[in-house]
């Protein structure tokens, strides 16, 4: 039988939203199966949690449901767990010499609380400053959605996208801010719905005031309302 202290300790640990490690906590054998495989597995294990519940999988609405609940979990909702997903983040050679800020506002999240398996859902406010080189705008969209698809905390979440912006960039000047929602506080706990999570991270000059004050200055109108 499991020690009841491990319980308590586990839903403390949920319910403050703590994240233990910067990366995502894998196992070395995650990988050893193959996709359909897994599929397979979590339909057969969702199929158990519905049946568990009550519910009638011979009703026509339901049959069909662990399967897809699988397909969904293993080929989009946590795609981002698996590496062959991230995303090639090509850059180019910063010719025309711009030395400003690039900000990419309002990228959506879509991610799931790792304490609960409910969404997160929100915006992410990235920006940076050219070193030797740019990199393609739609890739920071992409850099965002790949570590979003995968069980989350919201401040690992940020600095996983701050880390994977300063290796692809080469430069130590990026920022990058999260504002969302948790439906684990939206639809159970303590049910308040008009609440927001806001994360932050900076490096480089934008742990100077005035640079920080100007990426905050863009991106005030559009966070999460």
């Amino acid at each position: 039988m499991r020690d009841p202290s491990f319980r308590s300790d586990s839903d403390e640990i949920g319910e403050e939203h703590v994240a233990t490690s910067i990366e995502t906590p894998i196992r070395e054998d995650a990988f050893e199966l193959d996709n359909e495989t897994k599929i397979e597995e979590i339909e057969k294990l969702f199929e158990r949690i519905m049946l568990t519940l009550g519910l009638d999988l011979s009703d026509d609405s339901l049959k069909g449901t662990p399967h897809r609940v699988a397909k969904m979990y293993v080929n989009e909702i946590f795609n981002g767990l698996n590496p062959e997903n991230k995303p090639s983040a090509k850059i180019f050679d910063n010719k025309y010499r711009y030395k400003g800020m690039v900000v990419e506002k309002s990228i959506n999240v879509s991610s799931t609380c790792e304490h609960h398996f409910v969404p997160i859902i929100g915006k992410a406010h990235v920006a940076y400053i050219p070193n030797g080189h740019v990199v393609g705008l739609s890739k920071m969209n992409r850099i965002v959605d790949y570590y979003s698809r995968r069980p989350q905390v919201q401040e690992r979440l940020n600095k996983q996208i701050l880390n994977e912006l300063k290796e692809v960039l080469g430069t130590e000047d990026v920022a990058v801010v999260i504002e969302a929602k948790h439906f684990c506080v939206h639809s159970r706990g303590i049910k308040d719905t008009a609440s927001t999570t806001t994360t932050a991270e900076y490096s480089g000059k934008f742990q100077d005031n005035e640079t920080r004050k100007e990426f905050l200055h863009h991106i005030n109108n559009d966070l999460v309302k």
